[in-house]
């Protein structure tokens, strides 16, 4: 065989979980086609992954929620910087998925800059959106945001990258983990970013990416017990009802997201303090000798 005749070997795009790039449990793929025919065969995840990913999720976020603010915003500039490392590849996929070379130069600066703003945000929110309240006791009392745990995450469907990011950054940047299921259209970028993260002192298990259909799996995310809230990006009313209908089960937070992911309004502080809650600390004010004496 001349190098002519060779055949292009594709890239087996894996799913991501604890760290590892398994393949799917179920077995089933699905082809993915582009610009230039058949790009690959993506993974059909089931039940089973849903749950694996779930479980490291959970075995990571106690390590995670506990690191201190600044090493986090660290980490979510490592992959920043990892990512403008493999501009070529992200544009390349985003091409054979349909964007034009303006386009996809474009998302990819967005999902950089993206990183960074959130980088940024880790050890600021707080300070922020947390309070000392007033009360008619000897007291303080202070409120604050803290990570409320599992996250699972429906990416947009119409965006393969910048979107994705958008969506993990600030679930993460708060302490919490995720498990997301990449967009079933345009999965390529979401594999690809998320050996991104491999490589970019994220912990294994913080961040887990799913291939696969919407339909099949998000019944499983909205409904499992241990996850604690769900982002869904998407438009599909019957999802929503589902989902919603569902997260009744363990009264799970659902946050309904719909943004242009490529315009500014599709970043903001706002949206960490999503995937938080607020907890309150009642703390004795201690009493001087005079007011002891009640002078």
């Amino acid at each position: 065989m001349t190098a002519m005749e060779r055949e292009e070997i594709l890239k087996t795009y894996k799913i991501y979980i604890g760290g590892a790039f398994p393949r799917t449990e179920s077995g089933r793929y699905y082809p993915l086609t582009g610009r230039k025919g058949l790009l690959a065969n993506i993974c059909l995840c089931s039940k089973k992954d849903v749950r694996n990913a779930v479980t490291a999720a959970r075995s990571a976020f106690a390590g995670w929620s506990s690191r201190a603010a600044f090493n986090r915003s660290q980490v979510l500039y490592r992959i920043a910087e990892m990512l403008e490392g493999r501009k070529a590849q992200f544009i390349s996929e985003l091409l054979v998925m349909g964007a034009n070379k303006k386009d996809a130069e474009r998302e990819l600066a967005l999902a950089i800059d993206r990183l960074v703003y959130y980088a940024g945000w880790c050890d600021k929110y707080q300070q922020v959106f947390s309070s000392v309240n007033p009360v008619s006791s000897s007291h303080y009392n202070f409120s604050v945001p803290e990570p409320t745990g599992v996250v699972a995450v429906l990416a947009p469907e119409t965006s393969s990258l910048v979107g994705l990011v958008s969506v993990i950054a600030p679930v993460i940047a708060s302490g919490n983990t995720c498990v997301a299921l990449a967009s079933e259209g345009k999965p390529l970028c979401a594999i690809s970013f998320a050996e991104v993260i491999h490589s970019s002192d994220v912990p294994a298990g913080v961040v887990n990416i799913l291939t696969g259909r919407s339909a099949e799996l998000l019944p499983h995310l909205s409904g499992h017990m241990d996850v604690n809230a769900l982002v869904y990006c998407r438009s599909d009313a019957a999802e929503i009802k589902a989902v919603q209908e569902n997260a009744a089960l363990n009264v799970k937070r659902i946050v309904i997201r719909r943004e242009s992911w490529m315009k500014e309004s599709a970043q903001n502080p706002y949206f960490i303090l999503d995937t938080t809650e607020i907890k309150t600390t009642w703390h004795p004010v201690e009493q001087t000798g005079a007011a002891k004496a009640g002078y």
